[in-house]
């Protein structure tokens, strides 16, 4: 079951002000009254959403994701239990990105599965009505609730995809990468190489090419007269 950090505790008295912010008509928000609050009910649901925009995007932002408005096909099973209802899934998406060896766009297909229980306002962690009310800002730290029967998948969601994202994606598994001296595509030429100077005249040459033509035609000239000074 995947976990984060939910912001303040949920207060059943705010119930009111929190259920304005979910809209039944948002493809990731959905209804669960037809499992009546009966242990043991089932559904299942299969839907097609855009994946949400910035600052909820399905991804790493600049590295990989779900483009925004790109459909993703949830496969969910709503289970009802004794403390609220137990959302099943999996999700399936193509993630657009860039290759991190050669720099080139890549599409890869993801499937991030998941599992969150999502909790009723008025009922503790074992299912039972509230006596009265607690401090279990702790308690409420990582749950889910229901807002009069709805539930938003998307933060679920969210944490699911990145989760099955890879961290270093690549175009390919043999992908060769970028010459680390020139910048070439090894893909697009694999027989692309440098010729090797040896470390110990790379001084020596670095300093011929940086002479002039009459200079070197100098220094030509000069040790030309000292060989002659040594024969004679």
């Amino acid at each position: 079951m995947l976990r984060r950090n939910r912001g303040p505790p949920h207060d059943p008295k705010a119930g009111e002000a929190l259920n304005a912010r979910l809209d039944h008509r948002n493809p990731l928000v959905f209804d669960t009254h037809e499992l009546g609050r009966r242990p043991g009910a089932l559904q299942r649901l299969s839907r097609s959403v855009p994946a949400p925009g910035a600052p909820a995007i399905l991804g790493i932002e600049g590295v990989i994701g779900v483009p925004e408005g790109a459909p993703v096909e949830l496969e969910l099973r709503l289970e009802s239990v004794m403390e609220g209802v137990l959302v099943t899934g999996t999700a399936r998406a193509a993630v657009e990105g860039e290759c991190v060896r050669c720099l080139e766009p890549l599409r890869q297909e993801v499937a991030a599965d998941f599992q969150e229980m999502f909790s009723y306002p008025d009922a503790d962690e074992r299912g039972r009505p509230k006596a009265e009310p607690v401090d279990d800002a702790e308690d409420d730290e990582d749950r889910l609730f229901l807002e009069d029967g709805l539930f938003d998948l998307e933060p679920v969601l969210r944490d699911a995809v990145v989760l099955a994202l890879p961290m270093q994606p690549v175009c390919r598994e043999d992908c060769a990468g970028l010459c680390s001296q020139c910048g070439t595509n090894l893909n697009d030429d694999p027989e692309h190489h440098h010729d090797a100077v040896d470390i110990r005249w790379a001084a020596l040459q670095g300093l011929t090419d940086s002479l002039g033509t009459g200079e070197k035609d100098e220094m030509s000239g000069a040790e030309a007269g000292v060989d002659e000074k040594q024969e004679k």
